[in-house]
């Protein structure tokens, strides 16, 4: 684990099950529909329960970059937040602001919920193909500028995350 706190955020970076994270909200990387999917997304579905399929489907869906909030139910964490990543199409068609518009708006749907600390997964680099670099750059660079009060984990799910994120911080 690392911690910085630049500008009075404190990011962590851990690698480990962003199921289990000790944190008030975990970020879900979700489809436009809100269902269950593969990777990150289908642990926290299955972590969560059957409750949670029923709250994304009365939602009914996201827009890409933007963010919405259920309840944690079974998980650890008390709210989901659920944003939907930009699919990588060679980073010409606005797929850098889109990823960093994901992480802003998680932090503000997550601190309007009253949430005090946030974890998140590498968001779009599994198979909507966002190069991991540039995608831990943005992360990290958009958490340091809008965080506000919140305590960010940023959760890598492999080594070579992990040393990317650490490498930033």
């Amino acid at each position: 684990m690392r911690s910085c706190d630049d500008a009075g955020v404190p990011i962590r970076a851990v690698l480990g099950d962003i199921t289990s994270e000790p944190v008030d909200a975990i970020v879900n990387a979700a489809n436009a529909r809100l269902a269950r999917g593969g990777g990150v997304c289908g642990a926290i579905f299955a972590a969560a329960g059957p409750e949670l399929d029923s709250a994304c489907a009365a939602i009914g869906g996201c827009a890409t970059g933007d963010a919405v909030i259920t309840p944690g139910f079974r998980l650890p964490a008390r709210f989901v937040v659920h944003t939907v990543g930009p699919v990588w199409h060679g980073g010409h068609d606005g797929e850098a602001d889109l990823l960093q518009s994901c992480y802003r708006r998680s932090l503000e749907v997550a601190a309007a919920a009253g949430a005090r600390s946030i974890a998140f997964p590498a968001i779009s680099t599994g198979i909507f193909g966002y190069p991991p670099g540039p995608a831990a750059e943005l992360a990290v660079a958009t958490v340091r500028e809008h965080a506000g009060e919140l305590d960010v984990h940023l959760v890598a799910f492999d080594e070579a995350t992990l040393r990317r994120y650490e490498s930033l911080l």
